[in-house]
Parts: C-alpha cells; structure tokens; sequence
C-alpha cells in the first residue's frame, strides 16, 4: 500500500529527469538531414521525368492505334435523350 502513495512522487521524480529543455548549441539540423532533404527532392525531379516519359508513351501508342479504335471527336450526347419517352415535355 505504501507504493501507491510513493508511484505519484516517483513519476514526477522520473518526468523531471527525462523532460530536459536542450540548450541551442545542442539542436542542429546536420549534414545527414541536408542529404536526405537533397536525396527526396532528386527522387521527385526523377519521377516527374519517369511519369512524362511515360504519358508520352502512351500517348504515342494510342497515336498508333495500340488500344484499338478510339473516338476523339465523339459529338456530346444531348441530356434529353437520357430521359425516357414519357417524361419528356
């Protein structure tokens, strides 16, 4: 029973010694974090030139008639022939 009236003042004890403010010369970026940050942005610039060579693949075999007859210049279905007979005014 007297743990339990000593685990509040225990915890506090632990929290005070783990919960330390860093001083400024302790906190810093570093080199590590500055290559990684290059690393991801050299990793986007790549995907973007992988995604539009490949958008322009498809587009060529499209051109070259790869996924079969394709419409490009079907005329737009007018909405009142999407209504039925009866409900037509």
């Amino acid at each position: 029973m007297q743990l339990l009236t000593l685990a509040p003042d225990l915890l506090t004890f632990v929290v005070s010694l783990a919960d330390e403010v860093p001083q400024d010369d302790d906190v810093k970026a570093g080199s590590m974090a500055f290559v990684i940050f290059v690393g991801l942005i050299v990793a986007v610039v790549l995907l973007g030139f992988s995604l539009t060579k490949q958008l322009r693949k498809a587009q060529a075999a499209k051109a070259a008639g790869a996924f079969g007859p394709v419409e490009e210049d079907a005329p737009a279905e007018d909405a009142s022939t999407d209504r039925p007979a009866d409900q037509q005014s």
